[in-house]
This record gives structure tokens, sequence and C-alpha cells, in this order.
């Protein structure tokens, strides 16, 4: 009887511990704001977390890419109006020139600020971003990833937008100023041709970093979205429910209490009590 009674007594023990334990257990989820403390409490919801993780991980990469994309886009359109602007002021001066009202000291002036639009037109090409890297890249246009299938340049290479069969834009204007310092009407209406072929083609590549523009925004929108859903995602499995578990801590606590209480009561009893 008595083997019984202490086997009795460690049972209830242990099982108060385990209530105790319990309770601890979602206090610590309350304060933490985690239901999940470890793998072994939910082994399918962990590795559920552990996935959304590594994609979060990989979209806040995407989404830095898109931000520098659509900065660089943004500096790129820039560079390109002004070049579209000097292109035009340059076949404005070399149809001024190839005028016949055009006298030598008109000329001498025309081919002057076209040198000097030859050489804005070297230092945009030129043009660096924030990070001290050039805008256009010199050789291949950099490529940049922006989802786990999505790779694309944002912005054309230098030689992309800078370089029309095989001569650059500046070389082009370089020439246009020495058929217009030498009077040379056949250059000059050569140089005009050039100048058209080339505003064609900077309107060209304008046209197509504004698409590159409109496609991060979409992509940057979609990224946004998603990880709206995997934040959800996330907190459902992962978070603690503040309701739900602040009235569990209440009936644990009440539990433990009414346990405590009852093991008190019996241990006042003398051993004749109990065998009584």
């Amino acid at each position: 009887m008595i083997n019984a009674v202490g086997n009795r007594m460690t049972r209830e023990i242990a099982r108060q511990q385990k209530l105790a334990d319990a309770l601890e257990r979602t206090q610590i989820q309350i304060s933490g704001g985690k239901k999940l403390l470890r793998m072994s409490d939910d082994p399918v919801a962990a590795r559920r977390i552990a996935t959304i993780g590594t994609t979060q991980a990989s979209m806040a990469a995407w989404s830095a890419n898109v931000n520098s994309a659509s900065a660089l886009v943004s500096q790129a359109d820039g560079v390109l109006k002004s070049v579209s602007d000097l292109m035009s002021r340059a076949r404005e001066l070399t149809l001024a020139a190839a005028s016949d009202t055009a006298n030598p000291a008109d000329r001498a002036t025309i081919a002057a600020e076209l040198g000097t639009i030859a050489d804005e037109l070297d230092a945009l090409a030129a043009t660096r971003d924030s990070n001290g890297d050039p805008v256009f890249a010199a050789g291949t246009a950099r490529v940049m990833r922006f989802d786990s299938d999505v790779t694309f340049a944002p912005v054309p290479s230098a030689a992309d937008v800078f370089v029309v069969g095989g001569n650059s834009l500046s070389t082009g204007i370089r020439d246009a100023a020495a058929a217009v310092a030498a009077n040379d009407k056949a250059g000059m209406n050569a140089s005009l041709g050039s100048l058209d072929a080339a505003i064609s083609h900077v309107a060209d590549e304008h046209a197509k970093i504004g698409l590159s523009g409109g496609r991060l925004d979409r992509i940057g929108d979609g990224l946004a979205s998603r990880g709206i859903t995997l934040k959800d995602e996330r907190s459902v499995v992962e978070d603690t429910n503040l309701e739900e578990a602040i009235a569990q801590l209440h009936a644990q606590d009440l539990t433990l209490q009414a346990a405590q209480a009852a093991f008190a009561k019996i241990n006042r009893q003398t051993l004749f009590d109990i065998l009584g």
C-alpha cells in the first residue's frame, strides 16, 4: 500500500512538472511571438519556414537588383535625353553650315561648336553611376538577375548606344566639323545623312531604356506582392496567435493550480488517514 501511494505521488509530481513545462512554453511563445521554439515541435512547419526564409532572402536580393537597375535606367534615360539634344543641335549646325548663306566666319564658329558637342558626347558615354561604375558598360551590357528565371541587361552597353555603323557618335560629329571647316559641301551632306541615321539610332536605344524601366517597375511590383504573401504565410505557420495562446495560458495555469492544491491537501494527511 505504501509503495502504491509513493508511486501515485511520483506520477503526480511528474504530471505537475509536465503542466509547469507546458505553462512555461506557452509563456515563451507569448513573450517571443513565435509558436515554434525548436524544429522538433513541428518538423513539417519548420521545413516550410526554412523554405520561405530562403525564398525571402532571394527576393530581397532581387528587389535590391531592381532598385539598382531602376537607378541605372533613370540615369541612362537622362544621358540619352542629353545625347538626343546634342545630336539634334549638331544636325542643325551642319545644315546651317551647308547653306549658301554661311560665310567662312560662320563655318568656323559652327565647326568649333561641333567639336565641343563631340567632346560632350564622349563625356556622356563615360558617365558613371553612384558606385563609380560605368553606366554604359565598355564591353557587353551588364546582365542582372531579377527573379529565379528573369535576367536581362537593363541598360545597353556603350557600343550599343554610342556607335553607329562602326563609328562613334563623336567621330561622326568631328567628321562633320572637319567638313564644315573645309567648306566641303559633299562632306557636309554626307554628315547630314549620317547624323539622321545616328539620331534615329539614339531614339531607338532611348526607347529600349524606357521599356526596361517599365519592365523593372512591373517586376518590382510583382516581388512586393509575393513578399507580402510569403510574409503572411510565414506568420500563419510561425507566429503565435496571442488570443489563443493567452486563453491556453489561463487554462494551463488553472489546471496547474488545481493540481498543486489537490496535491498539497493530500500531503497534509497522515499515513493512517491514507490507509484508513
